[in-house]
């Protein structure tokens, strides 16, 4: 009985160390962007101020969880929001295991359907949850009551209309993605997607030349690297201090491309890439930021 007693003591004492360690850890009232490490794929996680998840694409597979596992508390299993970008499989498949592991409370992606039956298990089981669905476009946002603004660039729906006639998305040929600016006081992030030059180049003289929203703190790289995700006009005009790429490692698409990392070191810009360090972690007061 003494045993038990002592060892129930010692697991309590330790549960209660992690708790503390944890808590200040993960409640530091600061903006935490992981872009995760998820092979090739995408999967960002934002944990605001206040204590708000939220999860930008799930990846290819259930990895994102290890990256959930490590920068959420043990405790916390909601997700205030869960955003699709665009309904490519390798940054919706990972959303299966998320909503078998952690209660969503909403879900928001691009107005765009892709015929898959892997897309069209997603959709069902989001409703069979009843998690409340909204259709974003440039110019939506959310403002959460820390002060953080996910804002909304691209695309527009004009420019779906063109790029993606009857509302659907292939496998390969389009990449229309949801375009999201993550801002907290002087620190921002733009977030691409899958992304290209086309619709880059269509939202940056309406939604973000001339503006407070740029230069960029960081910037993540379009399309894992693809060698049509930037050029160096566009590069000029977001002036990021830092890049990140999202990228799993001997990729078949050869990404990142030598073009683009060839333009990132020409214009003396600090890049991260998954695939060489694992997840890329970003922390902000909103006067300052810093990698980890």
């Amino acid at each position: 009985m003494r045993k038990f007693l002592l060892i129930s003591s010692v697991l309590l004492f330790l549960l209660g160390c992690i708790f503390v360690y944890q808590n200040i850890i993960y409640n530091d009232k600061k903006l935490h962007v992981v872009i995760c490490n998820v092979g090739q794929g995408d999967a960002i996680f934002v944990r605001t101020p206040s204590g708000s998840d939220i999860l930008i694409d799930g990846g290819p597979d259930d990895s994102v969880l290890n990256c959930l596992g490590k920068h959420m508390p043990f405790w916390d299993r909601t997700l205030e929001l869960v955003m699709l970008s665009h309904p490519h499989t390798y940054h919706f498949m990972g959303l299966f295991s998320v909503l078998q592991n952690y209660k969503v409370t909403a879900f928001a992606s691009e107005n765009l359907s892709n015929k898959t039956t892997g897309f069209s298990n997603l959709m069902d089981k989001i409703k069979t949850q009843n998690i409340p669905i909204k259709f974003l476009f440039a110019g939506d946002r959310f403002v959460l009551k820390d002060g953080i603004m996910l804002k909304i660039v691209g695309p527009t729906q004009e420019f779906l209309n063109r790029t993606s006639p009857g509302g659907t998305i292939g496998e390969s040929s389009e990449f229309a993605s949801l375009e999201t600016l993550v801002k907290y006081k002087k620190f921002s992030v733009l977030l691409t997607g899958d992304s290209q030059v086309a619709e880059l180049g269509d939202i940056l003289p309406p939604t973000l030349r001339g503006q407070d929203d740029i230069p960029l703190s960081v910037l993540q790289v379009p399309h894992h690297g693809s060698r049509f995700g930037l050029t160096a006009d566009i590069l000029d005009v977001l002036s990021p201090k830092l890049a990140v790429i999202s990228v799993g490692k001997n990729n078949k698409y050869g990404h990142p491309t030598p073009f683009i990392l060839d333009l990132l070191k020409s214009a003396n810009i600090k890049t991260l890439r998954t695939d060489q360090i694992g997840d890329i972690e970003i922390v902000s007061d909103g006067a300052s930021w810093k990698t980890r």
